[in-house]
């Protein structure tokens, strides 16, 4: 059987993100929740359905950057579809500069997002006090923003005016920084909750808004002093929680890890603890090979070159794309489990020729993968990495956050609970030295 290399390329491709209810991607996909340490997903979809219709839910999500949380939240997003639950998923990024984020900047997001998605089934909403407020915010900013039609176009030129220029989000920010409470009060009252009720009559069981792409908030500080994600999350994260949804906002990873969890838990995650994707494993704590998780890398290489083969018969294709399973091996191993990695370590061997790939060409990519990382890396942070590779656990001072949000400190979970390793481009170059 002779790889489509056209296809092969595509499916390659480290920024694709995989959209499960496409039968296309759903062939591709490889559930590694048993070496992930729990049905991650499945725990963020029993508190939707078990609460619903009468306990709005707000959970949270987080895990390293690449390591498949899109991927995932669309398996979310197509089980709850399943039962009849009308679901908005949206990247915050697409609406909200990352790097400078109110909590009103958010609700806006939503809001905009909630009633494009609405409008496309028949369902126009307009909430009167955004009918008043953008008449004001229209005369502050010398713009005219229609409401008359569809509420989310008038959002949208809004929120697209404020994100191209820091100034007139500036001005937007002081004057409803004292509204947020009505704001919050009109989608709630006049968009969420009229939503619910049209959303019943045409058979649905419930509203679910996921929000991806928002742990990618900047780690820098604020006016104040405080971090972006803690101003945002925890300051003002009781004001997050407060829609009259289901949400699943993603969160930065950092913030498990510091001194604030606990806050971050009770004012934004109703007391529930975030849920965190952690890597697959490619060892366990010990050094030795984790046999189903080396197993399922695998098949999610495999799957690519031969989606339409039984997993058992993809194992003998392994010659069509490598020159022996060792190199196979190697690949998997490299990338520590991190997804998205892995995909770019494969694409780059597709760059360079078709396949069966050699040893010799995925060692040239990785050894540029290990140049391009030490280039990053200052001789304090390798002492700390050196003390992570030997307890395999970080503290949660700010220099250990910088190691994960880095991609040098992998997580991992597993039967025996929760562990840390080195990124193994790292690790390698760390016994070489």
């Amino acid at each position: 059987m002779s790889i489509d290399l056209v296809k092969f390329a595509k499916a390659c491709y480290p920024g694709r993100t995989l959209m499960v209810s496409n039968p296309e991607d759903e062939q591709y996909y490889i559930d590694f929740s048993e070496v992930r340490g729990g049905k991650i997903i499945e725990a963020l979809e029993r508190t939707i359905v078990r609460l619903s219709p009468t306990i709005p839910t707000c959970q949270l999500f987080t895990g390293h950057i690449g390591c498949g949380k899109s991927t995932e939240l669309f398996r979310l997003k197509s089980e709850l579809e399943d039962q009849k639950f009308r679901v908005v998923y949206f990247e915050a990024d697409q609406d909200l500069d990352v790097a400078d984020v109110d909590v009103t900047d958010v609700l806006l997001a939503i809001a905009r997002q909630v009633s494009r998605n609405l409008e496309a089934i028949g369902i126009r909403l307009l909430p009167s006090y955004f009918k008043r407020l953008f008449e004001d915010v229209g005369q502050l900013l010398q713009m005219q923003i229609e409401l008359e039609t569809e509420f989310s176009v008038g959002v949208g030129k809004l929120v697209a005016r404020t994100k191209d220029s820091p100034q007139v989000r500036s001005q937007l920010r002081q004057y409803l920084e004292s509204r947020t409470s009505n704001i919050l009060e009109s989608i709630n009252q006049e968009l969420l909750q009229n939503a619910n009720v049209e959303l019943n009559r045409q058979g649905y069981k419930g509203l679910v808004v996921l929000i991806d792409n928002l742990d990618r908030v900047e780690n820098r500080p604020n006016v104040a002093g405080r971090s972006q994600p803690e101003y945002l999350f925890i300051d003002r994260g009781s004001q997050l929680r407060e829609l009259d949804c289901h949400v699943v906002y993603t969160v930065p990873l950092v913030l498990i890890f510091s001194n604030e969890s606990e806050s971050l838990k009770n004012r934004l995650g109703s007391g529930i603890a975030p849920k965190v994707l952690p890597m697959v494993p490619v060892q366990n704590r010990d050094g030795s090979e984790h046999l189903q998780g080396m197993a399922l890398l695998r098949q999610l290489v495999l799957s690519r070159a031969f989606p339409e083969l039984h997993p058992a018969e993809r194992i003998d294709r392994i010659s069509h794309l490598f020159d022996a399973p060792t190199t196979l091996d190697r690949l998997c191993r490299i990338s520590g489990g991190h997804v998205r990695n892995l995909l770019g370590l494969l694409y780059g061997c597709l760059q360079q020729q078709d396949p069966p790939f050699p040893a010799s060409c995925l060692e040239g990519i990785i050894r540029t993968y290990k140049d391009d990382l030490s280039l990053t890396i200052t001789d304090y942070q390798w002492e700390l990495l050196r003390q992570v590779m030997q307890t395999k656990t970080i503290g949660n001072e700010s220099n250990y956050q910088h190691l994960l949000r880095s991609l040098f400190v992998y997580e991992y979970r597993g039967t025996d609970g929760r562990w840390f390793d080195v990124n193994p481009a790292l690790a390698e170059m760390m016994i070489q030295s």
